[in-house]
């Protein structure tokens, strides 16, 4: 399971960055700041939770970790 958390940690700062380049403030109503920042934050926690769980099965199936 630390293995796990170590490719989290390492993917969650690359998901966040390929998120920033998304404009999502253009899809929310003005001032709904925090709808779209909440909005953000999940999309980058399921993009890594994505990414992550890739990793891990790629690396399990070639018996790397």
């Amino acid at each position: 399971m630390t293995t796990k958390c170590l490719i989290y940690i390492l993917i969650i700062p690359f998901s966040l960055l390929a998120l920033d380049s998304i404009n999502i403030q253009g899809v929310f109503k003005k001032n709904k700041y925090y709808q779209a920042r909440l909005l953000y934050l999940f999309l980058a926690m399921a993009l890594s939770y994505l990414v992550v769980n890739f990793l891990f099965d790629v690396f399990t199936s070639y018996k790397i970790i």
